[in-house]
């Protein structure tokens, strides 16, 4: 039965795959841990132009390895999950300095990469370099799963181990390469979460999944997941054509990002004119201030947490003590400065920045 899955793979691979995609088939590893690293929990659809964009300015590990951190956090600006970006910083300049821009060529140096899990190596030691590691992520997960009858939980960790080994066992270790490739591309084009192609499946016949009508049930996980709900005021206040900015620090999403004033509550706040001046005068020592615009309530889904909030911005005529220490930006150039997507929607819509297609 292993076989003939990777038999019926591979011929569909070969015969009927026609996803394309700018890294199908590259042999640079520094491309494919590029692309890799973009689409961890990022569509293909949206992480096409971010790689496009990255290579045609950092083409070599040792372009990226030099350029300034806010430059590549701009570049890597709403693609989301930004220590994603720290760790692709990180490890082109140790490849760069420690290893004079070598890429490893082993799976357990590339396991040993800042960012790198066995998932990533597995990609890049199989389309690099044709070493026998099987991918394993959310589509082998289904994949498996459904054709093998599967229902142990992919998030426990048994299930984990289980279907690791099953994924070595069918891994075409002729050609692994192709083999991971056709593995994810059949998950992403007909195996697909919701709807998918099964009238039309290569892998119809042998399927337990298809054969048991269980094919929507599968796979199963155990967890479910937890969201986070979190309001976020944002205060623009702006003195002499200058707004303040500050980059955020903490641990926490959105780190190394941009963004203004914040006010962080647990639950909603009706604001108007007369509540803003209150709060700015008993919080701040604003006494006098000119509300320009309140926002409509925004938000933005995460995948664990949900962000909603509005936009007040405020003219000030003079600069309180308890804000001098920030840093303040002129208007004109807030757009060069990278922020998470929350904030980029409100800056177009107020017509801060350029619109993106």
């Amino acid at each position: 039965m292993q076989s003939r899955f990777t038999q019926l793979l591979m011929q569909w691979h070969l015969q009927e795959n026609d996803r394309s995609m700018p890294w199908k088939g590259e042999k640079d590893p520094y491309k494919i841990w590029l692309s890799e690293v973009i689409l961890q929990q990022t569509r293909v659809a949206q992480g096409l132009a971010y790689y496009e964009r990255f290579i045609k300015k950092y083409p070599t590990i040792g372009k990226l390895a030099k350029a300034a951190d806010q430059e590549v956090f701009k570049l890597w600006e709403g693609l989301g999950y930004y220590n994603r970006c720290r760790n692709l910083l990180h490890t082109a300049r140790q490849v760069t300095n420690s290893r004079n821009g070598v890429f490893p060529d082993s799976y357990e140096e590339i396991l040993a990469l800042k960012g790198v899990g066995p998932y990533t190596a597995a990609a890049i030691a199989s389309f690099a370099y044709d070493l026998p590691y099987a991918v394993v992520d959310g589509n082998v997960f289904r994949v498996l799963s459904r054709f093998f009858g599967m229902d142990e939980p992919i998030d426990s960790a048994k299930g984990k181990q289980l279907f690791a080994q099953l994924a070595g066992q069918v891994l075409d270790t002729e050609r692994p390469g192709a083999y991971n490739q056709a593995i994810m591309d059949f998950g992403a084009l007909v195996c697909k979460p919701f709807a998918p192609g099964c009238s039309h499946c290569p892998l119809q016949t042998g399927c337990a999944a298809f054969a048991e009508g269980r094919v929507n049930e599968l796979p199963v996980k155990e967890k479910t997941l937890q969201r986070r709900h979190r309001w976020f005021y944002y205060f623009l206040f702006e003195h002499e054509g200058k707004l303040l900015v500050h980059e955020r620090s903490a641990k926490d999403i959105w780190q190394n990002l941009y963004e203004f004033y914040l006010l962080e509550s647990g639950e909603r706040i009706h604001w108007d004119e007369k509540a803003v001046k209150r709060w700015a005068k008993e919080q701040l020592g604003i006494r006098n201030a000119v509300i320009k615009s309140i926002s409509p309530l925004m938000q933005q889904q995460l995948t664990h947490q949900q962000i909603r909030g509005q936009f007040i911005w405020l003219q000030t005529d003079s600069i309180p003590a308890s804000l001098q220490k920030h840093k303040w930006q002129p208007v004109k150039v807030l757009h060069k400065l990278p922020y998470p997507r929350f904030i980029t929607q409100y800056l177009e819509k107020a017509g801060l920045r350029p619109q993106t297609g």
